[in-house]
């Protein structure tokens, strides 16, 4: 028996260490099992939507593809489609944030439901583009897309307290909001929930204060506010009129429980903290960076820190303008101006310029130009006449191209100019050097007009 007890002693062992193992399998289970639902509690959800609006030109796409990383100028109509890469670094977790851009023609406005549905209407922000450089289109822009919006959450016929937890929810996110703490946070990081967070007090909103609740988280972001110094230089704006344009946009914020941030894509301002913002209102990231009033062109009000009293402080240096002006009537569209450049005159062909004038010139009727007279016997030399001697034909002397010459009625002009061109050459061969009547001489007179007439002046010359 002695064996079997050897034998059977072992087995039980063995027995207990399946036991112990299966146990601890089981632990081991148990924990992955309670870590994978800890963690999945934990990650980014998926699904969330921004909802961009702003005229055409506005540089909406511009804005999302440098939110992306991207230097693409891609630009689609309608309804077009980007997203963002969210990193939680704390919990190595990466999700992915669609963009909607809609079209800046109202033409196009009916394809949000595309893009926004019953469901996924709680997990959107809205982001409003104004166009700094335009600043006279910024509250027409903005009542605009606003009311685009409200027209399209309208027709989703959201049950009605569904809707009202929404707009509760966005009067308790203005509510709560506190100066943050830690300002050097290097990288987004989700915020952890704070014990007893329902039984903060929370202060009561003012009278202009989520007036136009959309249900929704709404940013205002102001685009291209590098164009402060062109503004300043080209149009004389003055700290008065970019205060001005601050206090009627941060206004309309307050109506709609809006944020507010000033950007610039070419100088890449603000363009980092614009990112933070946006995961912290979507995805509850923890943001460290308080509002930023001091330089005019880089603004930001996050959502709960404004209200009536701080605008105020912005109006005690307007001293041509009241608060209550309407916008338009100080901040004014300037007038076209009409750039006037030299034109550039080719030099024509010289040809081409000749021929032209020659056919201009063959148009022209033939029309005296003088009142001399000319022999029609003058001889080719060219040899000068004296002036006003009468009895003589004439010659009209015209342009060289229409010049005519009037024949000698009683005698044809071909025989006419052979017998003076015959007399006056004999004349030089039988004459003397310098007689009185030498060609050239100033008593000389002027070969006549017939044959017989020159054969005596040229006999009377050497007599």
């Amino acid at each position: 028996m002695a064996p079997v007890l050897e034998k059977q002693l072992p087995g039980a062992a063995g027995a207990g260490d399946n036991n112990t193992e299966e146990e601890e399998g089981q632990n081991l289970w148990t924990s992955i099992l309670s870590e994978v639902s800890t963690r999945s509690s934990s990650k980014l959800p998926s699904g969330k939507n921004i909802l961009v609006f702003g005229e055409d030109g506005s540089g909406k796409t511009s804005l999302v593809a440098k939110l992306q990383g991207a230097d693409h100028n891609k630009k689609g109509r309608g309804l077009e489609y980007l997203y963002l890469n969210v990193h939680d670094e704390d919990r190595d977790d990466l999700t992915r944030c669609n963009v909607w851009i809609l079209d800046g023609d109202l033409y196009h406005k009916g394809l949000l439901k595309f893009a926004v549905s019953p469901q996924s209407l709680p997990d959107c922000l809205a982001v409003f583009v104004a166009d700094m450089s335009r600043p006279w289109t910024i509250m027409e822009s903005l009542q605009k897309w606003a009311s685009v919006l409200r027209d399209h959450v309208d027709k989703l016929k959201m049950a009605p307290e569904d809707m009202r937890e929404m707009e509760q929810k966005m009067v308790k996110a203005f509510q709560e909001y506190t100066e943050p703490e830690d300002a050097n946070q290097p990288s987004p990081q989700r915020r952890p929930p704070t014990a007893g967070e329902d039984e903060a007090v929370v202060l009561p909103l003012g009278d202009n204060t989520l007036t136009h609740n959309l249900g929704v988280p709404v940013l205002i972001v102001c685009s291209k506010c590098d164009a402060v110094s062109v503004l300043e230089k080209e149009h004389d704006y003055r700290e008065e009129h970019f205060d001005l344009i601050q206090s009627h946009i941060r206004r309309f914020c307050l109506q709609y429980g809006a944020g507010l941030i000033y950007t610039s894509v070419k100088e890449e301002k603000n363009m980092d903290l614009l990112y933070k913002y946006i995961v912290h209102k979507m995805y509850d990231f923890q943001f460290t960076t308080p509002a930023l009033v001091v330089e005019k062109d880089a603004v930001f009000i996050p959502s709960g820190w404004d209200n009536e009293k701080k605008i105020g402080i912005l109006h005690e240096n307007f001293t041509t303008v009241r608060p209550e002006d309407p916008f338009e009537d100080f901040i004014t569209k300037p007038p076209v101006r009409k750039l006037v450049h030299d034109k550039e005159i080719n030099a024509e062909d010289e040809q081409v310029f000749l021929m032209k004038q020659q056919s201009l010139l063959a148009k022209q009727p033939a029309t005296p130009t003088r009142g001399a007279t000319e022999s029609p016997g003058r001889t080719a030399s060219g040899s000068p006449r004296p002036a006003g001697r009468a009895g003589q034909p004439t010659v009209t002397s015209g342009s060289p191209m229409a010049a005519v010459k009037k024949p000698d009625p009683n005698m044809k002009a071909g025989a006419a100019n052979e017998g003076v061109l015959a007399n006056f050459f004999n004349s030089l061969l039988s004459k003397k050097t310098g007689s009185p009547g030498s060609p050239g001489s100033p008593g000389s007179g002027a070969v006549g007009a017939g044959v017989q007439g020159s054969a005596k002046k040229t006999e009377a010359g050497f007599d």
